[in-house]
This record gives C-alpha cells, structure tokens and sequence, in this order.
C-alpha cells in the first residue's frame, strides 16, 4: 500500500472526508503514545492523553497552516496535553541550587557522552531523570532517546532553538549533580 503524505489525509479531512484520519492515527498514536507516556509516567494517563490528544488534533485541524510538518504541529499538541497533565497533579521534583548548577564543571558533562558507561551509572541516570520536571525530562528525552534536532524541539515545545539549546546543556548539569547525590546516598 502507498504511503501518501500527511497533507494528503489533513485536506481529505478538511473536505469533509473523516475516513482521512484513520491513517494519520495509525501512522502517529505509537509514537505520540511513547511521548506522553514518558513526560506523565503512567501507561493508563498516556492511553487516556494519547486519546486528548488526538480529539483535539481532529477538533482543530483547521488551526494545522502547515508552517511545520504535521507531525510538529501534532507532537506540539500532545507536549503541551502531556506537560499540563503532570502540572495539574503537582508532583514533587528535587530542588538543585542554583550555585550548585554553576559549579559543575563542563569536564562533568562528557561523563554522560561516555559509551563505556556500567549498568549502574545507567540506572543512577534514569533515577536522576526521574526526579526532573516533566518537561525538562521531555526536552532531554526527545533530544537523546527520540534524536530530534535542537529546532524540532523548538517547533514541539515553542521555545526558540537557542533556549532548547540552553535549557539542554542545564538540564545535563543537573543530571550530574543528582547522579552524584544518589551514588553518595548509595555509598552510605
């Protein structure tokens, strides 16, 4: 079967074709699936976000001027959906001083590039993500785990590519200092 192009199935839509959003679904819902899942931590709100999502994607396609990819426009959505979920539950995150940030060192940084990483340094990583608000976790995520540029990110989060790159390049320097917190707690 053809794959035909996201614009294709958003003006079939627009023309009143409703049958046009079944292969955008298809094509998009794991992977916007995996996105909440990962900013909200919790299979049963990303099931029922991932659905939002979509609703609102269908509800205001008239809003999508194709200025970005489709697949921007739709991951904006569902950042945003999936952001607001986690604000609303509040949930605690560690506090990291800002002279702390200051002090750690650009050399600590390329302990996270390291290929050779142990297992355990890799489970300290996903405890320290763990404890990152949502959207910092989200940021950090899509650039390492998901591989989008410094500018899709921009388009997903509308920050400018400059601030994702910023935000970034903190981000990595508070993974270190909680990385460093739980290996000490763990020497305890």
């Amino acid at each position: 079967m053809e794959r035909l192009p996201d614009n294709y199935y958003v003006e079939k839509i627009r023309n009143g074709e409703t049958d046009g959003f079944a292969p955008l679904l298809e094509r998009y819902s794991k992977q916007v699936f995996a996105m909440i899942v990962r900013i909200v931590e919790n299979k049963e709100d990303a099931e029922e976000l991932t659905q939002d999502v979509f609703m609102k994607v269908y509800r205001n396609l008239d809003a999508f001027k194709g200025e970005s990819s489709f697949s921007t426009w739709l991951y904006r959505i569902a950042y945003n959906i999936a952001v607001s979920a986690t604000r609303k539950k509040s949930n605690e995150v560690t506090a990291i001083d800002e002279e702390m940030m200051e002090r750690v060192s650009d050399m600590a940084e390329d302990e996270f590039s390291d290929e050779d990483a142990s297992a355990k340094r890799a489970d300290y990583l996903n405890m320290a993500l763990d404890k990152l608000p949502p959207d910092e976790k989200a940021i950090v995520l899509m650039h390492y785990r998901d591989e989008r540029s410094m500018e899709e990110i921009a388009e997903i989060t509308g920050l400018s590519a400059t601030n994702v790159k910023t935000k970034i390049f903190r981000i990595r320097k508070k993974l270190w200092i909680l990385i460093k917190k739980i290996e000490e707690s763990e020497e305890i």
